[in-house]
């Protein structure tokens, strides 16, 4: 039998490639998600190791939002007996500004370091490549690949931007290399005093990095630290300090492995369809050879093992293809991502077993439970009944699956509204459980709808009359099959509509925000990763025609041990921002604080309690009167603090403007305004100036970069199904031969045929299309409203998308047919008829 089995896939290569095509979709998008995170990994790895070479022990401040270690605690450490060496570390983000343009880094890093010679430093020094050190302030070294990437050459000078000091003009003396290519990572490197100015308050370091005393541990000195250290501070060793790193760039990456295994999941799933769609056409065909097998007396255990035995092979030729084009996948995923600026590190790509493994398991184990029903179904059949005729295309009834799909679907429609009356990861839950459920129905109950359904659709394919009538005939005459290949275009335009309607909500809601909570005439921002520098909002209201210049900043904070995310808008929310108010003031002066309405209800504070802030660095707490309730909404937290309470609680050198509104004077003429205030904020460089309108459109830009992205890579999915439609109809062929062949030998012509199978095929997807559609609309409005604390309130379907989606299926579905509508037409009607 296995020699059977070997002897009828080389015989059927067109149907195998089909079969297999299906099983390497899924699996390479498995597998390069893991090998290009992998990848990353390690060289994040080495990167790490070469940080924290030769550090025993490390001192740091337990939340970043503090200032640090303070500079007379890190004396204090210093002069412990069993301190070989210690460095005082104060560094942070910068901005390289040349020719009046900030240098690019394509998300990765820009730092500002101390640098230290090789007498001090500890563990292996840099290595200087060209010029000298620096010696005296103004004076920096930038690592070479960031020079190349400024277009600098030693003894050029440029202007370095730190968010929270100002610009400063630099000459660059010479280039040093680092341990690892880190793509668009630049390092400026200033004399210790400097760098303590630009990146501290003088009085604190970002870390303390100490070398042990010849014989002593790193935890012996971790513990002698830890001893002396007050609390809100961190003591490390060097290998808890690696392993933290490591651990937090695992925790990052994560979301980025999960997200693309997402995608090779809906792959997987939608490759599943096609896989059990052919293997059940396969047995279909084979079913008068199956009973001749069983004739001569092979038993049903051998016939349902032949099955599994071709669709074992499948696997194994699809998963190890699949490992393969998994591994070109995340190659050319960083060859894209490097061509569009984005700073990856280099180095090798990282293939390990653990990804040989899964990658190999999921697509031979998919393939073999997609076989399995097939095979069942197959061994089942009686020798005699299966050498009728009429079996090669009989279809069982649908009834009972039909039913079962509705048992399911009332409830899960119903779990799926109930999960409306709840917001966020309740609410969500509730209609991700209901919605996996409705899917569930309705692929159940898919062969039972696919006849009525195809039934009015037909309406469509009257106007090509008796082709048209033999296409809705030949679509409905095996409702499994359809069903089959109808619901892998289902799955995919699901997700699609579901994307599209929460992408589109969330673009219509902020407009409406933005249009009802934004007073300011003017919004300034900066870069994603920096925000705007604190010297701006100064700059710019100092500027005539300007009555208001608000820094808008994020203060992260605690109460009672929870994390509460809140704002602060310097001056006052008063004429800048629409805070819808539930009750009491959002006059916001001295130590006050308003809240949202979940987090009062939350923590039990009404107006006039007091509300005990921790303060991120865990050094205390700031006591502020709550003055005002809210109505949560985007703009702003779920606390809005005072100038006062916000500088009480996060150190004004370390706070975070993320945006700057700015309110003209009455009578002020817009366009001179806009103009004087992008002159004073043209030395910082990264600062844009936009109008509410272009505020709006910023956000909506940075949505439909996301949506672009999801959509891309759904795409594979709805490629995934466009192949099952084509698997399908080649595989209807085969199995209609003779059928064809009676038709053109009583008078059908080649064009008809190919008519015929088109309209076929753009009935089945558009059959397809639109259940998905529509499972789309209801899923998408399902999620919007969980999601309306969060500030999405307005459900905005793109009824656009959803119409072009229809007509494209109809399309995709004539498109998917081109081929095996050629080779029925060529089908040779004595031949066929002849053929047993």
């Amino acid at each position: 039998m296995r020699k059977v089995s070997l002897r009828n896939l080389g015989a059927h290569k067109l149907r195998l490639f089909l079969t297999v095509l299906a099983v390497v979709l899924g699996t390479a998008f498995v597998t390069g998600s893991f090998v290009f995170t992998d990848t990353l990994k390690k060289t994040f790895d080495q990167i790490f190791t070469g940080d924290s070479q030769g550090v025993d022990v490390r001192v740091v401040a337990e939340n970043q939002a503090s200032l640090g270690v303070p500079l007379d605690l890190a004396d204090q450490i210093a002069t412990l007996p069993d301190v070989r060496d210690s460095i005082k570390y104060a560094g942070g983000q910068v901005i390289l500004i040349k020719d009046g343009s900030a240098v690019q880094t394509g998300g990765a890093p820009s730092q500002g370091q101390p640098y230290f010679p090789p007498e001090a430093a500890i563990g292996q020094p840099i290595e200087m490549v060209s010029g000298e050190p620096p010696s005296r302030e103004g004076e920096v070294i930038i690592n070479t690949s960031g020079m190349e990437r400024a277009g600098l050459e030693v003894g050029d000078e440029v202007d370095v931007l730190v968010p929270n000091s100002g610009t400063v003009t630099v000459t660059v003396t010479g280039t040093y290399d680092l341990p690892v290519d880190v793509g668009g990572f630049i390092g400026v490197q200033f004399i210790e005093q400097q760098a303590l100015e630009l990146f501290s308050d003088g009085d604190h370091v970002t870390r303390l990095d100490l070398a042990a005393a010849e014989g002593v541990s790193q935890d012996e000195l971790r513990d002698q630290v830890a001893a002396l250290v007050p609390d809100g501070f961190e003591v490390l060793s060097g290998s808890e300090a690696r392993d933290n790193q490591q651990n937090e760039l695992e925790q990052n990456l994560s979301f980025i492995n999960y997200f693309l295994l997402a995608f090779g999941a809906i792959a997987l799933v939608v490759g599943t369809f096609i896989i059990y769609n052919t293997f059940a056409m396969i047995v279909a065909q084979r079913l008068r050879e199956m009973a001749l097998l069983r004739a001569i007396g092979a038993s049903r255990k051998q016939i349902s093992r032949s099955v599994i035995f071709e669709a074992l092979v499948v696997g194994i030729i699809g998963s190890v293809l699949g490992l393969a084009a998994g591994v070109g996948i995340a190659y050319g995923l960083r060859i894209v991502l490097d061509a569009t600026g984005l700073g990856l590190p280099g180095g090798a790509l990282a293939l390990e077993p653990r990804t040989v493994i899964v990658a190999l398991a999921v697509g031979i184990l998919v393939t073999i439970v997609s076989a399995y029903a097939p095979a069942r179904r197959a061994s089942r059949i009686p020798p005699v009944a299966a050498m009728r005729e009429e079996n090669s295309s009989a279809s069982d009834s649908t009834r009972a699956r039909t039913l079962i799909g509705a048992v399911i679907g009332v409830p899960a429609l119903a779990l799926l509204i109930w999960g409306t009356e709840y917001t966020g990861q309740a609410g969500a839950l509730r209609v991700g459980i209901g919605a996996g459920l409705l899917i569930l129905a309705v692929l159940l109950a898919t062969p039972g709808l696919s006849k009525p359904a195809i039934g009015a659709l037909g309406v469509l394919s009257k106007p090509f009359g008796a082709t048209g009538k033999l296409a809705r005939t030949n679509a409905i005459r095996n409702p499994r099959r359809t069903a089959a290949t109808a619901f892998a275009l289902t799955l995919g335009l699901t997700l699609v509509t579901v994307i599209g309607v929460l992408g589109n909500s969330a673009k219509v809601s902020i407009d409406d925000l933005i249009d009802q909570g934004v007073e300011a005439d003017y919004v300034l921002s900066g870069p994603q990763m920096t925000g705007v520098p604190g010297v701006v909002a100064p700059a710019v209201e100092r500027v005539r025609g300007v009555e208001k210049a608000a820094a808008l900043k994020i203060a992260p904070g605690f109460i009672d041990g929870q994390n509460v995310t809140g704002t602060s808008l310097v001056g006052g929310v008063d004429g800048v921002l629409e805070v819808p108010m539930i009750d009491g003031s959002s006059d916001l002066d001295g130590r006050s604080v308003m809240l949202d309405e979940a987090t009062s209800e939350r923590f039990g504070l009404a107006i006039g309690d007091t509300a005990s802030i921790e303060r991120p660095s865990r050094d205390g707490t700031v006591d502020a009167e709550v003055i005002g309730i809210f109505e949560r909404n985007s703009l702003t937290a779920a606390m809005v603090l005072s100038d006062e309470a916000m500088d009480a609680l996060i150190p004004a050198f370390v706070q975070t403007t993320i945006f700057v509104m700015v309110v003209a004077e009455d009578g002020t003429d817009p366009a001179g305004l806009r103009e004087s205030i992008e002159q004073a904020v043209e030395p910082f460089v990264v600062v844009q100036v936009m109008d509410r309108e272009e505020f709006k459109n910023s956000q909506a830009q940075q949505i439909n970069l996301i949506l672009s992205l999801l959509y891309a890579l759904l795409a594979l999915a709805v490629v995934i199904a466009v192949l099952g439609i084509i698997n399908t109809l080649a595989l209807s062929v085969v199995e209609r031969r003779r059928e064809i062949g009676m038709l053109r030998a009583v008078g059908m012509h080649r064009k008809q045929v190919r008519r015929t199978i088109y309209i076929e095929s753009a009935l089945i997807a558009v059959f397809g299309a639109a259940l998905g559609v529509a499972l789309g609309v209801l899923f998408g409005w399902a999620f919007v409203e969980t999601l309306r604390d969060e500030g999405l309130r307005i459900l905005a379907v793109p009824w656009g998308q959803v119409v072009l989606m229809l007509v494209g299926s109809a399309i995709v579905g004539v498109l998917a047919a081109l081929w095996p509508a050629n080779r029925a037409a060529r089908t040779k009607p004595l031949e066929a008829i002849a053929d047993l």
